[in-house]
């Protein structure tokens, strides 16, 4: 077993020493369950078209662009726009309908505007499950903006009413009925996922399977995705201490809901009298009466999910769990990045050129300041020599700017043509970084990136940077 490659690394935010880890919760879609996101979006996008055809909005020539969202925008439902912030919340790109708006037309909408996903206007999309929503909006916005959406609506009604059709397809279970009629179609098997799991579990930690979906539906995935890696007639089942479906997160961590027991195949209910039990299936419930059950709280426990609120930012802020982000986008950045390297020295070299001639243009600058108003030291030069010199370094900037404009495009659009890198924004961290920095210990990929550092790795963060750092 050699040393992962970053692109299946581990990385951490908060030391963590998987040593003391105890117990390891997973969520499920997007955790323990891969799906192949454009498959699983372009179907969700269908159920919604169909939904919103059955307002009689005209939908029906729509069609899902795969390429349009990314996880981390924010939808701003005042203005129809979705748009990347950079940490501070400041907007660096924005999109209405299906264009991207010109920079003075951004900078007269958010100059003093800036991302606070406190206020209701805001709506981040912080899971995979959000693009097929965030592109069909986009969409009714252009068709909004010409006229052809029956009714007086507004941005803010427009996201409301998607918002109803997507949970719709959701909560009627048309779209996972039809996941589950061919998984293969959806889903990808992971064997090193399974493998992954059966080293905790031998190591000693109880491991919990936590998840919203229902009995069924989580069932049949589970069977397809595990138990054809399992040994010795290991079914899925026999992984877990704990199996929880229909949790509800976040309520799940929060409120006291009772537990019900899944007494049969088909998924009949009966209240848990008795509580949880070795070997149960269970619906809803509360996170605390877990804790009673396996014996440990706190910062011994450790949960795996891919929802940055419902699974992690919840998590650590009430109940202390130590947490893991599940981020599948990562891999493709990291190669884009590793793809742009060569390129990346030579523009970090232009702009070392260039930060050294525009300090130099500042002396120069100050230095004919003070010779014409007469304060200051001499600076030993005629003005007319001094000007001269700015002269060249103006001429010579341009010849940088030049070279340096088509590398920082470039750099901008890495790994994504209009929104660029998914963790950062301009020269930045991305708004959604900045959320995976404060919530997650570590994150990574998928969940299978553990096997490499086995169950007893300790990560370490590595020492914080600041700008005077050397």
């Amino acid at each position: 077993m050699s040393r992962p490659t970053p692109i299946h690394g581990v990385f951490c935010n908060r030391t963590l020493n998987l040593r003391s880890i105890a117990a390891i919760g997973y969520d499920m879609d997007y955790t323990l369950i891969h799906y192949r996101v454009e498959h699983w979006e372009r179907k969700a996008y269908e159920h919604i078209r169909a939904k919103l055809q059955e307002l009689g909005w005209p939908v029906q020539s729509l069609e899902f662009d795969p390429g349009a969202m990314v996880r981390g925008l924010v939808v701003d439902t005042k203005l129809g726009n979705v748009v990347k912030a950079d940490r501070f919340g400041y907007v660096k790109r924005a999109v209405h309908g299906a264009g991207v708006l010109d920079f003075d037309i951004q900078r007269k909408n958010y100059a003093r505007t800036a991302v606070d996903l406190s206020e209701n206007r805001w709506k981040f999309l912080n899971t995979l499950f959000s693009l097929s929503g965030a592109c069909m909006y986009s969409q009714l916005v252009e068709l909004l903006d010409r006229g052809e959406l029956p009714g007086a609506i507004g941005y803010d009604e427009l996201y409301d009413v998607l918002s109803s059709s997507l949970n719709a397809a959701h909560m009627e279970g048309l779209l996972k009925k039809e996941i589950m009629e061919a998984p293969e179609k959806f889903v990808d098997s992971d064997p090193d996922t399974v493998l992954t799991l059966l080293d905790q579990r031998n190591a000693g930690k109880k491991l919990l399977l936590i998840t919203n979906s229902e009995w069924n539906y989580t069932k049949e995935m589970m069977e397809f995705a595990f138990d054809r890696h399992l040994p010795n007639e290991l079914t899925w089942r026999d992984i877990f201490d704990v199996i929880i479906v229909g949790a509800r997160k976040p309520a799940f961590f929060s409120d006291a809901n009772p537990f019900f027991e899944v007494v049969s195949p088909e998924g009949l209910l009966q209240p848990a009298v008795g509580g949880l039990k070795p070997g149960g299936v269970f619906l809803g419930g509360n996170a605390e009466e877990v804790e009673r059950y396996i014996g440990v709280s706190g910062d011994s426990i450790l949960y795996v999910g891919d929802h940055m609120f419902s699974d992690v930012k919840v998590t650590k802020n009430l109940l202390r769990w130590r947490t893991a982000l599940i981020v599948r986008e990562l891999e493709d950045e990291i190669a884009a990045v590793q793809e742009f390297s060569t390129t990346n020295e030579k523009l970090n070299d232009l702009m070392a050129q260039k930060e050294e001639l525009e300090f130099r243009l500042s002396e120069l600058r100050v230095s004919v300041q003070r010779a014409k108003k007469g304060y200051g030291p001499e600076a030993g030069r005629s003005i007319k020599e001094l000007e001269s010199e700015s002269a060249k370094i103006r001429r010579r900037l341009v010849e940088l700017d030049t070279k340096i404009a088509p590398l920082a495009e470039a750099s901008g659009s890495l790994g994504h043509k209009t929104w660029g890198p998914w963790m950062r924004a301009g020269n930045d961290k991305s708004h959604l970084a900045r959320q995976v920095e404060r919530h997650a210990d570590v994150y990574m990929s998928r969940v299978a990136n553990m096997l490499a550092y086995t169950p007893f790795a300790y990560f370490r963060s590595p020492r914080g940077s600041l700008p005077h750092d050397p």
